[in-house]
């Protein structure tokens, strides 16, 4: 128990470090181009230095996989959006406020810290794959899949002078109006079925936070209730929307309710 404890408590430091040092440089020149890729970088950085210290087995070869894939994925989408568009707006209250703004990169290392639990106890195990494995990275797969597709076509949407203004209500949008955080819960919710796998009941126990965090900050925090305000200030008022809206499931793509 002492070395889990420790080594929660070392990865819990080095994401503090990634994300307060960054935090630093973001503030000194005002930019929010290492914001979200710090988030992607953090990820990767604690799997690669938990692997190292691993037996490196192909258990373990392919949570790293799985954990470096997803990383480099979000981090170039979230690197070539803020690029392209040359500031994230949700600093604009905070960017040059040093304590607002760094209590959210302290949010965010403990964030990473959080979700990261079931893969650093796994990596300290001995395990071999099974059944159960397979479908965690089943789950993994297809929110991987679903997350990339939805952002994808919100992206080749938003870049289309015709749509500015709009909200998307094609392809997988049609039939969830978060599709990509259907993705993202799923990807994490798969993670932790291939750690359970390797851990004792009280690390899989433990380790149950991570999937429960994420969906509660999603569904209930910072994820969908934010969006769901802003789309409803923007669009709240055109029948179209509310039509959207009444029919078009919130979170899993779903066909939509008939009228």
């Amino acid at each position: 128990m002492d070395t889990v404890i420790s080594t929660l408590v070392i990865a819990l430091a080095v994401s503090l470090a990634i994300n307060l040092s960054m935090f630093l440089v973001a503030f000194r020149l005002q930019s929010d181009k290492l914001t979200d890729i710090s988030y992607a970088v953090t990820f990767a950085t604690i799997a690669i230095w938990a692997f190292s210290s691993s037996d490196a087995s192909l258990y373990h070869l392919l949570l790293l996989a799985v954990v470096i894939l997803w990383s480099l994925r979000l981090g170039g989408f979230l690197l070539y959006r803020v690029v392209r568009s040359g500031k994230d707006s949700r600093f604009d209250d905070m960017r040059n406020n040093f304590l607002k703004f760094g209590r959210f990169w302290l949010a965010q290392a403990v964030t990473v810290w959080v979700i990261m639990i079931p893969s650093i106890l796994a990596f300290d195990t001995h395990s071999s794959l099974n059944l159960v494995a397979l479908i965690g990275i089943l789950l993994w797969a297809i929110g991987l899949a679903c997350e990339s597709v939805a952002d994808l076509q919100k992206l080749l949407f938003s870049m289309h002078p015709s749509n500015k203004d709009k909200w998307i209500d094609t392809g997988i949008w049609k039939y969830s109006r978060h599709p990509n955080y259907f993705g993202e819960i799923l990807v994490w919710a798969g993670i932790y079925l291939y750690a359970a796998i390797s851990l004792s009941l009280p690390q899989a126990v433990i380790a149950l936070v991570s999937p429960l965090f994420i969906i509660t900050l999603l569904l209930f925090v910072s994820g969908i209730p934010i969006l769901e305000k802003s789309a409803d200030k923007r669009w709240g008022k055109l029948p179209e929307y509310r039509q959207y809206k009444k029919h078009t499931s919130i979170l899993i793509p779903l066909p939509r309710k008939k009228s």
